[in-house]
């Protein structure tokens, strides 16, 4: 029959110590808590987050890395002129691989100007990217005759759908929570200063600080 104000007490210390950030926001002194806010903004100011960027140098990696693959696969046919001709002029769905470096090109041109240079915050690009990358994929898969190739005829495509899935995974999982969680703590800072602002105006001067007259004897 004790246990259960013990047990209420220890809820209670676990629901407390659950919110540290809020706490330790506010146990920061109106200076630091501007010098934060001034930081953030200024790396705002500056340009995008360095999570963001990160997932932009990923997504021009898949290119360079599909564009490598794809070279290589020019010069193992018999020459990259003979082979260019034979799969951009004389394109042939069933045995070109020309068309999964048009879809890594794709890929590059939506996720650049959507997170880098529009600086999106929703995972709506993204989708769309991956799913028209996995549909070509699994339907080129299908229909053509690339298994009959060799060796490149299953890297090319399982390498352009697992690089796809890569950045869908980073963004959802890594961009977009971590940048939420720094306007949160930002909001959070902000808020702060405001209120201890509004609690300590400013540090009284010398000046303020009076003694009063000297009271007449017997008054």
């Amino acid at each position: 029959m004790n246990r259960v104000p013990g047990d209420t007490e220890n809820a209670h210390s676990s629901s407390v110590e659950s919110c540290p950030s809020l706490r330790d926001v506010h146990s920061i002194n109106p200076a630091q808590l501007m010098a934060r806010i001034e930081s953030y903004e200024g790396r705002e100011k500056k340009g995008i987050s360095d999570v963001r960027r990160t997932f932009c140098l990923f997504v021009t990696f898949d290119l360079l890395f599909i564009t490598l693959l794809w070279i290589i696969e020019l010069n193992v046919k018999g020459g990259i002129e003979t082979t260019l001709e034979k799969e951009v002029l004389q394109y042939d769905y069933s045995s070109s691989y020309f068309d999964i470096f048009l879809l890594a090109v794709f890929r590059f041109k939506v996720l650049i100007l959507a997170y880098a240079m529009c600086r999106l915050r929703h995972w709506w690009a993204i989708a769309f990217t991956t799913a028209v990358t996995s549909a070509f994929l699994l339907a080129k898969v299908i229909i053509s005759q690339l298994f009959s190739q060799g060796a490149f005829g299953y890297v090319l495509p399982i390498i352009s759908f697992i690089l796809a899935w890569i950045e869908t995974w980073f963004l959802d999982f890594k961009v977009l929570p971590q940048e939420a969680e720094e306007e949160n703590r930002f909001l959070i800072a902000q808020d702060a200063s405001e209120r201890a602002a509004l609690l300590h105006p400013g540090v009284l001067s010398d000046g303020q600080f009076y003694s009063p007259p000297e009271s007449v004897a017997g008054s």
